[in-house]
Formats: C-alpha cells, sequence, structure tokens
C-alpha cells in the first residue's frame, strides 16, 4: 500500500466519514476557506490511482467510494511509525506514550485488560 500525503489523508478521511461521495460532497464538508473543485477533483483522481478509491459513473458525475478501509490504512501507518521509530517494538512506543504522560497508567492497566479478555 502506498502512503498518502497529508492533503490526500484529508480527503480519505472524509470519504471513510461520508461513505460513497462525490467532489462536491467532499468540498462541502471541508471547512473555509473551500478548495477549488479542480483540487479536490485531481486529489481523487490521485487516490484511485493509488488505488485507495474507486467510482462509480452516473453519467458525467462520478461517485466514489473507499476501496482501503480506515482501519487496514490505520493498521499499516501505525506499524510503519512502530517500525520507523520505535525499531519495530511496541512496547518501545506504549512506554514512550506513558512517558510522554499520553496515556496514563489506568487506561494503560484498562487496555492491558481488554487484550487479556480478547485473547481468551
Amino acid at each position: 500500500m502506498k502512503s498518502l500525503t497529508k492533503a490526500e489523508e484529508e480527503i480519505m478521511q472524509i470519504v471513510w466519514r461520508l461513505g460513497p461521495c462525490t467532489v462536491s460532497q467532499i468540498i462541502e464538508d471541508m471547512g473555509e476557506p473551500k478548495p477549488p473543485h479542480s483540487s479536490i477533483s485531481s486529489i481523487v483522481r490521485i487516490l484511485e490511482k493509488k488505488a485507495f478509491v474507486d467510482h462509480k459513473a452516473y453519467g458525467r458525475t462520478y461517485e466514489y467510494f473507499p476501496k482501503v478501509s480506515k482501519e487496514e490504512y490505520s493498521k499499516r501507518t501505525i506499524n510503519q511509525l512502530v517500525t520507523d521509530y520505535f525499531e519495530g517494538s511496541m512496547n518501545r512506543l506504549v512506554s514512550f506514550l506513558v512517558k510522554q504522560e499520553n496515556v496514563n497508567p489506568n487506561e494503560l492497566s484498562e487496555l492491558l485488560k481488554d487484550l487479556e479478555d480478547k485473547t481468551e
């Protein structure tokens, strides 16, 4: 799976949230100032070339839908983060988050309990 630029990822977040949608609906969902239709259309075509979205044609209108789920992309992105910055160790990632106070010990205990429940 190819990586996404920040702009591509922003568009994918909208497509994941909306489901099947047109370029106009994507733009409508974006904040102000609204980007030009041609810019968003170009990004969506790039996402299609990268196999993140596909489309159905209704006359001259294209409805785009995700080919890659948000969960699948999230998993790949986190795995890449762990590989690139934590020497492939999830333990190092969790340790880093705890040290940075992004995860408190109570949350960590709940997470561990949930993981234990799922493995049983």
